[in-house]
């Protein structure tokens, strides 16, 4: 498993970024400043919104960022980096600025959650792990976002380790998953790397190692007496599983005085077992017991079930959560908006394609949140250029990003700045806070958007705009691309 201090990720990038850098340094461009946007194009599974992540572990690939001696002897041996480059790498380390949304940020399509200024052989080189742990982490908190809203308010403790697409993926997915809302996970790594609530009890092999059900789940009590759940689906759950639950809470735990426990059901018709179940505990007397279900289970199931009135009082997700199952990418990119020369001037850069979305917004730029102040929800964001003066004391007029027909004006209002500093010079500028701290940050950003954005279904699409400046200059550059290609320079 990867933490970035067990091996070194200097050479965790795609080769061409090697080969680019190489060529910036012998072609006398080492020190030329570009200015990078991170971005996504849409949301997973037709939703409104995401959750940013991942960031903490950027800024500790960046901090840690050089080249060991292994990794110089290996592309000395590719036999096409000189001398000279390589001894550069070798004494390699980031020495740009790095702005970001904090983790845990509603985001959405077209607005920068990263702009990174530095000089160009250090922007390229970050590239391809900035994108790795976006792509991932971000992916996986929309999706337990989702699922955690499905549940309105009951727990859901990740358990998709087994089926994660690798370690890292297992680990980093649990820590993601917390941050979009999940009380827990089963992966135990993650909770001593994190701080990620570990827990989980028994599996279908503990009950089969017994000569009987009930001597499984009477052991399980004795040794576990303090809220205890039992899987009661290895057999028959009517048949043996919950007359063999009810007599261990009976037996065991009654006569200590203690009420606390629960049940899990991995298997079969949800909605009518649990309905079921819950009438035969509290028959029993055991009201405080807890029905918890697992079981290939996704926000749609989730909402499906407690429309049936399921009675569930926690969820364990696996596979569909930690692999993001619906929808498995989520379509960071990084790109190229501006360079600097030596005297402070910025020259903005725009990619255009036959393929409008993916045509980018150019220059060194800043985003806004603009919120209404009555209500307190988020109305739309705007992005402007860097040095832009808006004034928001006017009324602001904004436009549908898909729609351009489509406008709002927006009157009483207060905007937030969302990109801050994280590295300035190549030093960390930000104090990265506890993961407690973004899980509770993310839950306010959530509850700050109108529930029209948080639908499941055609949701709200939400506003994000740009300047008038910015839409000028943008539309002006594409002119002028469409112009070279006309004359054959393009």
């Amino acid at each position: 498993m990867n933490t970035n201090n067990e091996y070194n990720l200097a050479l965790l990038c795609d080769f061409y970024e090697l080969t680019m850098g190489r060529g910036y340094f012998n072609s006398e461009m080492k020190n030329k400043i570009a200015y990078f946007d991170v971005f996504f194009r849409r949301v997973p599974d037709g939703g409104g919104y995401a959750i940013a992540a991942g960031l903490e572990q950027i800024i500790r690939y960046i901090e840690n960022l050089h080249f060991t001696e292994s990794d110089i002897d290996f592309l000395r041996k590719k036999n096409i980096f000189d001398e000279e480059f390589l001894d550069y790498l070798h004494n390699f380390s980031f020495t740009g600025d790095i702005w970001a949304v904090p983790e845990g940020t509603v985001i959405f399509p077209g607005e920068p959650i990263m702009t990174v200024r530095a000089p160009a052989i250090e922007a390229q080189l970050i590239e391809t792990y900035v994108l790795l742990a976006f792509n991932h982490q971000c992916l996986i908190a929309t999706k337990a976002s989702r699922m955690v809203r499905a549940a309105k308010g009951r727990p859901i403790s990740e358990f998709g380790s087994r089926r994660a697409h690798g370690e890292d993926a297992a680990v980093y997915g649990a820590r993601a998953a917390y941050i979009g809302g999940c009380s827990g996970t089963a992966c135990t790594v993650s909770d001593k790397l994190f701080g990620v609530p570990s827990g989980g009890t028994m599996a279908h092999s503990w009950v089969q190692m017994f000569d009987s059900e009930y001597e499984a789940f009477e052991t399980y009590c004795r040794l576990y007496p303090n809220n205890p759940t039992l899987l009661i689906d290895t057999y028959s759950v009517f048949g043996s599983g919950l007359p063999n639950a009810i007599r261990a809470f009976k037996e065991v735990l009654a006569p200590m005085g203690l009420t606390k426990c629960g049940v899990r059901i991995d298997s079969g018709d949800i909605a009518y077992i649990t309905k079921k179940v819950r009438r035969l505990l509290d028959e029993a007397g055991l009201t405080d017991c807890k029905i918890i279900v697992s079981n290939s289970l996704d926000e749609y199931i989730i909402s499906e079930v407690l429309s049936q009135d399921a009675c569930i009082d926690a969820f364990g997700v696996g596979e569909r959560l930690i692999t993001a199952k619906s929808d498995a990418v989520f379509g960071c990119v990084y790109k190229l908006t501006a360079t600097e020369n030596a005297d402070g001037e910025i020259t903005p850069k725009i990619k255009v394609s036959e393929n409008t979305a993916k045509i980018t917004n150019p220059h060194f730029k800043k985003v806004y949140r603009l919120y209404d102040k009555e209500s307190g929800k988020a109305e739309a964001d705007l992005l402007c250029l860097y040095n832009e003066d808006i004034d928001f004391g006017k009324p602001l007029e904004i436009f549908d990003p898909e729609y351009t027909w489509k406008r709002r004006t927006l009157t009483d209002y207060t905007p937030r700045e969302l990109l801050i500093p994280i590295f300035k010079d190549g030093r960390l500028v930000y104090d990265v806070p506890p993961l407690q701290v973004v899980k509770d940050y993310c839950k306010q950003e959530i509850d700050s958007m109108w529930r029209e954005v948080l639908r499941f279904e055609n949701p709200h699409n939400y506003y994000v705009d740009l300047s008038q400046t910015l839409w000028d200059l943008k539309h002006d550059m594409i002119a002028d691309a469409r112009k070279n290609k006309a004359k054959g320079n393009g």
